[in-house]
Order: C-alpha cells, then sequence, then structure tokens
C-alpha cells in the first residue's frame, strides 16, 4: 500500500521543468519505500485510468487531504503534483491557467500516463476546464470541485480572499477555516480534522509555495474573471463527461458558478454538500469519495461481469443536476470526519 502519506516525492523533466509528483495506489509485492515507476496495481485499480490532482491558490502536494486521496486510490492509481514553480517542482509558474494547463498536459505525457481522468480542485478547477479544452485528447473524465467558468459570477466572493490567502508566508489554520470551511461549529470542527490529516504526512514533505507563485496564480485569477469572446462556448466544447461539486456557501468561487457549469457542459452533473464552504470535498471526503467513485466507474465494466461501456446503476451522483444538488447527504460534517 502506498499512501498519500507514504508515497515517495519523484521528479520527472518535461517542457523545461522538473517536476515534482507522487503515485499513490494499492500495490502488490512493493518494496518498502514505494516505487519510482509506474506501480503495480490491484486488478481492480489496474483498469481504471489513472487520476491526476490540480491543486487550489498555493496548494503543494502536502495540501491534499489524505482521506480523499486514499479513498480514490483505493480503486484507481491517483497522481498528485507540483505545477510548475509550485513546491518542489522548477521553474516559474504561469499567470493563465491556459499555461498550467499546457505544463499539466507535459507531465501526464513525460510519464505515460495515456487517457487520464482529471480532479481540479479550486483554481485547479479552472485549469483542468483549461485542459480538456486545450488537450481533449488526455481527459476522460472531469470533475471540477470549488470553481468557476472564466467570467464566472463574482457576486457572493468575500472581499478579503485574496489578501487573506496571502497574507502569510505559510497558510495558517485560521486562513483556512474561513477560506475553505463553514463558519457553523460543525464547519469549523471539520476544518480542524482536516488540519490535522493534512499534517500527518511527516517525512519528505513538499516546499511551501513561493511569492511568485502567489502572485502569478493572483494574476491567473484575475485574467479569468475576464470573459473572452469564446464565452459560454468554452463550457458547452467540453465533451469530457463532468462531475461538479461545490459546498452551499462558497466564497471564494460563489456556489451558482457550480450551477452553471454544471447547466452549460453537456454532459455534466451536480451535487451540493450541505453547510459547506469552498473545501467541500475536505469537509465531507467519504461522501465525497463515494460520488466521484461512482462517477469514475460508471462507464469502466466491474471485471468478469458488466460488458465494456455498460453502465452502472444510478446512485446520487449519477442524477441530473437539479436532482443531484437536493441528494445531497444528510451526515454532519463531524460524522464525515471520523
Amino acid at each position: 500500500m502506498c499512501t498519500h502519506d507514504t508515497a515517495p516525492t519523484l521528479f520527472v523533466e518535461a517542457g523545461g521543468v522538473t517536476f515534482a509528483y507522487r503515485r499513490i495506489a494499492v500495490q502488490k509485492d512493493a518494496p518498502a519505500g514505494g516505487s519510482d515507476g509506474p506501480v503495480a496495481l490491484a486488478p481492480a485499480a489496474a483498469a481504471a485510468p489513472p487520476l491526476v490532482l490540480l491543486q487550489h491558490l498555493r496548494g503543494s502536494m502536502d495540501y491534499w487531504d489524505p482521506a480523499v486521496v486514499d479513498g480514490l486510490a483505493a480503486g484507481r492509481e491517483v497522481v498528485e503534483f507540483d505545477n510548475a514553480g509550485v513546491g518542489l517542482s522548477s521553474g516559474e509558474t504561469p499567470s493563465t491557467f491556459a499555461g498550467l494547463a499546457d505544463h499539466a498536459a507535459d507531465l501526464i505525457r513525460a510519464l505515460d500516463l495515456g487517457v487520464v481522468d482529471v480532479l481540479g480542485f479550486s483554481i485547479g478547477g479552472h485549469t483542468a476546464q483549461e485542459l480538456v479544452l486545450r488537450h481533449p485528447e488526455l481527459v476522460r473524465r472531469l470533475i471540477i470541485a470549488g470553481s468557476k467558468p472564466r467570467g464566472g459570477e463574482s457576486e457572493g466572493t468575500a472581499p478579503d480572499v485574496i489578501d487573506v490567502a496571502g497574507r502569510h508566508e505559510v497558510s495558517t489554520l485560521d486562513d483556512f477555516l474561513y477560506l475553505f470551511f463553514s463558519p457553523s461549529a460543525a464547519g469549523q470542527v471539520a476544518g480542524r480534522d482536516f488540519w490535522a490529516r493534512r499534517h500527518q504526512r511527516t517525512v519528505d514533505v513538499d516546499a511551501p509555495t513561493s511569492r511568485q507563485t502567489f502572485e502569478a496564480q493572483r494574476d491567473a485569477i484575475l485574467d479569468w474573471a475576464t470573459p473572452r469572446p469564446a464565452g459560454e462556448r468554452d463550457l458547452e466544447s467540453i465533451t469530457a463527461p463532468t462531475l461538479v461539486v461545490n459546498g452551499s456557501r462558497d466564497i471564494m468561487a460563489p456556489t451558482v458558478n457550480s450551477w452553471v457549469m454544471s447547466q452549460r457542459i453537456p454532459d455534466a452533473q451536480l451535487v451540493i454538500y450541505p453547510d459547506a464552504g469552498h473545501g467541500a470535498i475536505f469537509q465531507y471526503p467519504r461522501t465525497f469519495v463515494a460520488h466521484a467513485v461512482e462517477f469514475l466507474d460508471r462507464h469502466r465494466p466491474a471485471l468478469g461481469s458488466a460488458a465494456a461501456g455498460e453502465p452502472l446503476a444510478p446512485t446520487a451522483a449519477s442524477a441530473s443536476a437539479s436532482s443531484a444538488a437536493s441528494a445531497a447527504p444528510a451526515s454532519t460534517p463531524t460524522e464525515e470526519s471520523r
């Protein structure tokens, strides 16, 4: 078993950048310390495409929630990486999401991952949209969490989010509790539980993000706020099946943007988590993993049973956008984090 907390940090050169990355999956007969190449997967996991993770503002590999990563890695290989200039990766961080998407494509090709599934969280969701538009041949299925479309709705964004995100050299617990989690008592408890999980990795840790990275990502966010002539046709051009998820009160990428994306991406579904903020996938990790796995596996045959392309039985995540929103889990954030 190679988990988020134990996977070794590896490096690969592509497009003039040395990328730091980690490969996480169920392994068979793996030596202690992990592998520096493609991992040996259990049969069920080997049938799934790799899942590539695209991270949030100022986030490095260490900022992923182990409960989410390990839950997803139980059925597929998960690839975390630092984009150009972020954490342990070399180079400078681009100031556009198109540039970040092109770097992600370079990494996918350098690792010979083939066609992948993609989870983009926060500005990683912006990057994911550019990736599937600029390199559609690389993406099979797409999960967009806590994100917004280019030129999306800004009403409902807290006016101080960028200031809070950049006010400390290393983001603090208070920063995360404010930006990512519901202000309710349950939401704050869930945020503290996430923070404890996020710090479980104590060996071979990632480097803090630089000021250059923050400023470039801030500029990319400002650029993303400006519509371009293609406008809504960007979303309408996404052909990959897409799962859109968010919390009911996102102060960084207002929740209405998730509804808009679910309506305009041709094959999209929507899940909204109650009493949750921008980091809803970290507030409801087990429920999110269940939704994500059902979505990713729907057209992947169960070994020895379903025929290729045969859909799996529907769950809340396979409902229409409107019904999926109403089917949000009833469990509380504190129950989720136990």
